[in-house]
């Protein structure tokens, strides 16, 4: 009987048959997605969703070009909007293959059609296919790590957070649904698989508690595949958050998402009717930080991933921090360590807060908790683990809106208090280390050239980034040129 982990290094094999036929590292998983959504299908049971004729079997038993064409006209048709399932459409959507060789679309389907099959339904097909994902975010060729947010912070922070059943829940950078999928997995685990909750309840829960927006259209539809595997129906659109399409999005008891790093193509700016405080920016993750603000509904909670300058950068970024712990109670920042991402220079942090009830004054104090300094450098040789995470969720404590008793560790310690009088003393500065860093030293330790390289193009992307900041402060027009040099840099 083959492991889950047997079976996506079967199919991450079947990649070569892909290169062979001239399909690059990052459209290896969307290519598979395809072919593995109507195998998956055929296995669960919901062929009945497929128009006639384009079934897995239909496609499986054709031969040479005939199963080519076969296969490139099902692609076509089943992202028309005379498809009535709005699930297929979402996946299938512009969808077109890169394959050539007939040949080389017959080892795929007979491949897949080894697999065993039993083994992955008995572990899970959404666990198959997040191990795809995780395996193709781990290759740097790949390039999808810049978007695939490490499991093991996503299960920190789930836990901390403790989603509900009846909780609306949104990410608004979903990604591929990693967050949306764990607060999903959190949930059932603690309701007998949704058994024990009322048909509507459950039905709630498959069909409504879940909502976000992804921008990327490859990616969105790794994200609608994953949901539906782990019996989630739909719920993230494909839609720019910073667009009038994010006021749309249902106001939500909890977020959760790391939203993309850098500034919006060209310089421009979020288009919302709504914003107020960061109309005037094109710095993507001030812009979110804003959109989760006003999502959350008066009580509702937030975890949410943003780089070290939404702490420190002045004016938007100081008016947006100043807003945001009027507005929410901003009770804890998790400073994280680098090398967890796909660019190992950029710097990280997990925002927790509340939006209030009223609209004044909700930041009390903020607790710093700093799991940067004198931690390894994390890469492919010291992989993140969910035990890094133990001494911060014992320190954070059982509340999820930071209410339980917390105690400080000291000048040599992690975990630290700051009142909200002290932070305003610093300008809401809020890039608060007091353990003497030796980051630097940590990254002379990395062996692997894949680490290396990583590092040092972190360090640039992060480079430019400040730049961009500065001049985009200085003279707005002038962001536009250096946004091509951040690109160039990608």
């Amino acid at each position: 009987m083959s492991t889950t982990q047997d079976i996506v290094a079967k199919l991450w094999a079947m990649c070569h048959v892909l290169r062979d036929d001239g399909v690059s590292y990052n459209e290896y998983v969307t290519e598979l997605t395809y072919l593995l959504f109507l195998k998956m299908l055929e296995e669960t049971g919901r062929e009945d969703r497929l128009p006639a004729g384009y079934s897995w079997a239909d496609l499986a038993r054709r031969e040479g070009m005939e199963q080519l064409d076969h296969y490139k006209r099902m692609l076509l048709d089943l992202g028309k909007p005379d498809v009535k399932a709005p699930l297929i459409r979402a996946i299938f959507t512009d969808a077109q293959t890169r394959l050539r060789k007939p040949a080389n679309l017959k080892t795929l389907t007979t491949n897949i059609g080894q697999l065993d099959w039993f083994s992955a339904r008995e572990e899970g097909l959404g666990n198959l296919y997040e191990g795809l994902l995780e395996k193709n975010a781990s290759d740097k060729k790949s390039g999808a790590g810049q978007y695939f947010t490490p499991r093991p912070l996503i299960d920190c922070i789930v836990r901390l957070m403790r989603p509900q059943p009846g909780e609306t829940i949104q990410d608004p950078a979903a990604g591929t649904a990693g967050f949306l999928v764990a607060a999903d997995r959190y949930i059932k685990d603690r309701t007998n698989d949704l058994f024990d909750l009322t048909e509507a309840q459950a039905f709630f829960q498959r069909h409504n508690a879940f909502v976000g927006a992804e921008l990327v259209p490859d990616t969105h539809r790794l994200c609608m595949m994953n949901l539906l595997l782990h019996g989630i129906e739909g719920g993230v659109d494909n839609a720019d958050t910073l667009s009038p399409d994010g006021e749309g999005l249902a106001r939500a008891d909890l977020i959760l998402t790391n939203p993309p790093f850098g500034t919006k193509k060209g310089g421009g700016r979020p288009t919302r009717g709504d914003f107020s405080v960061t109309a005037d920016t094109s710095n993507k993750q001030l812009a979110f930080v804003e959109h989760i603000v006003r999502a959350l509904k008066p009580g509702g909670r937030a975890a949410v991933v943003v780089p070290d300058n939404v702490l420190f950068e002045d004016n938007t970024g100081r008016r947006l921090r100043t807003w945001l712990m009027d507005l929410c109670d901003l009770h804890t920042i998790l400073r994280l360590p680098t090398g967890i991402f796909y660019a190992q220079g950029v710097k990280t942090n997990v925002l927790f807060f509340q939006r209030g009830k009223a609209d004044r004054a909700n930041t009390k104090a903020v607790w710093v908790y700093d799991m940067r300094a004198n931690m390894p450098a994390f890469g492919k040789t010291r992989p993140l683990t969910l035990a890094d995470f133990a001494a911060f969720e014992e320190a954070y404590g059982a509340d999820p809106n930071g209410k339980s008793a917390r105690e400080q560790q000291g000048e040599e310690g992690r975990w630290k208090c700051f009142k909200r009088d002290a932070v305003g003393t610093r300008n809401d500065n809020l890039d608060i280390a007091w353990l003497r860093d030796t980051e630097a030293d940590a990254e002379e330790t990395l062996t692997e050239p894949e680490d290396i390289a990583a590092a040092i193009i972190g360090h640039l992307k992060a480079a430019l980034e400040e730049i961009e900041a500065l001049s985009e402060e200085l003279e707005p027009d002038s962001v536009e040129g250096l946004g091509g040099i951040a690109e160039a840099a990608e």
